[in-house]
């Protein structure tokens, strides 16, 4: 065969193969900002129904709190069953789940049950375990020096999530008088079952053999202190995201500050932890996934330093929107890392160790910030920040140093 039949051909490859991969990440990104907009329904409405229902007003968050603790402990069976029957099926178990959380809410709304709404946020909490995994789908859906960028654009579905969540509660909240948000749990689960269906066209490799036999002994990819460095910064710019998040809202209200400055705040603190995935990947091909991660950190260290410095509006705005800038930096950059620290056979199982780790330290965030808060005051909370903010910027110095030091042995 000649030199002219062949090209056209493989070009033909080429091509085909690019336009499988875009729409892979096209589906990704759809997905994410639908199961997006379902969590921010969960928290937008979840201690207000918690308020109505519960026997005690003392337990009005804690249906947030079970689906932040489901959604801690349900990111190891996920990466089971994505490492035995591949990611599509985990996709769609979870969407399941995001249909399940819908109607039970709803049911617990119509019959009255707190109860049956806290069980209800369990499934909640599988669906959002679920919907972490995206991003890392996104990397394996692409070439090695294209997968931060692939990342990056997975999790700005986040953006369409900020707007299409808080329009879905408004929107809805009131059609099934005199039951507030019943409706809003009925479309909830009718958002799951939409993403359920984008996610069906999903084509993504099946596990080999060896994926599923799951490569080395977990201990030893744990060990490694690259991986070690990832699951701090990681931990670190989540549990440091939720952590000042939830207590920023009570503690404008404290500080005298209308609901309205506060609810505004959110929203652009949304925008910034998602806006910025439009670039970021570029950023991390071009600088490195540490670099990018010290930056992350040191605008959540520059966040907590302005809302050191007054508690009027523009002080907590600027804060919120540096906080966001910096989580996103600093968790897509500490997720860059983690791919490095694999091999493919053992990506499900290492990922979702590390997603159980992040996301475990984020539910104990939520508890505590809001404690500290009501007993020491804002800048107390905002002072605590600096202590783990130092341990990962440690960690990513001494990586550096051990890297520097068996290059040169």
């Amino acid at each position: 065969m000649s030199q002219a039949e062949v090209t056209p051909r493989s070009e033909s490859a080429s091509a085909a193969s690019q336009a499988h991969e875009l729409g892979n990440i096209a589906r990704l990104v759809i997905a994410q900002a639908l199961a997006g907009a379902n969590a921010i329904v969960v928290y937008a409405t979840g201690a207000i129904v918690g308020n109505t229902l519960g026997p005690n007003p003392a337990l009005a968050t804690l249906p947030i709190s079970i689906f932040v603790v489901g959604m801690a402990i349900c990111t190891l069976p996920a990466g089971i069953i994505a490492r035995r029957f591949g990611r599509r099926a985990a996709f769609l178990a979870g969407t399941g789940c995001g249909v399940l959380v819908g109607l039970l809410s709803a049911l617990a709304i119509l019959f009255g049950s707190f109860w049956l709404f806290c069980a209800a946020m369990i499934p909640g909490g599988a669906y959002a375990a679920v919907v972490l995994s995206f991003r890392f789908a996104a990397a394996d859906c692409t070439s090695v020096e294209r997968r931060p960028r692939a990342m990056s654009a997975v999790m700005a579905g986040g953006v369409v999530a900020g707007v299409v969540g808080p329009q879905l509660v408004t929107h809805t909240m009131n059609l099934w008088p005199p039951h507030l948000f019943a409706a809003t749990y009925v479309a909830q689960a009718a958002v799951a079952a939409l993403s359920a269906l984008v996610l069906m066209g999903v084509r993504l490799p099946k596990p080999t053999a060896a994926e599923v036999a799951g490569g080395r002994p977990l201990g030893a990819i744990l060990r490694q202190p690259r991986f070690i460095t990832a699951v701090i910064c990681g931990v670190v710019s989540y549990l440091l995201m939720n952590f000042l998040m939830t207590a920023a809202p009570l503690a404008m209200r404290l500080c005298g500050l209308p609901q309205e400055s506060a609810n505004l705040g959110l929203q652009w603190h949304v925008i910034a932890m998602y806006a910025p995935s439009f670039f970021t990947g570029r950023l991390i091909t071009r600088f490195g996934s540490p670099r990018m991660v010290a930056a992350g950190l040191a605008l959540i260290a520059v966040a907590s330093a302005v809302g050191l410095a007054g508690q009027d509006v523009a002080h907590f705005w600027i804060s919120l929107i540096l906080l966001g800038v910096g989580w996103n930096f600093g968790f897509l950059g500490a997720s860059a890392l983690v791919l490095d620290c694999h091999r493919p056979e053992e990506k499900t199982r290492v990922q979702s160790v590390n997603d159980f780790l992040v996301f475990g330290t984020m539910a104990f965030g939520s508890f505590a910030s809001g404690s500290l808060l009501t007993s020491y005051g804002w800048d107390t909370v905002l002072r605590i920040s600096f202590v783990p903010l130092a341990l990962a910027t440690a960690a990513l110095i001494a990586t550096a140093m051990y890297r520097q030091e068996r290059k040169t042995a």
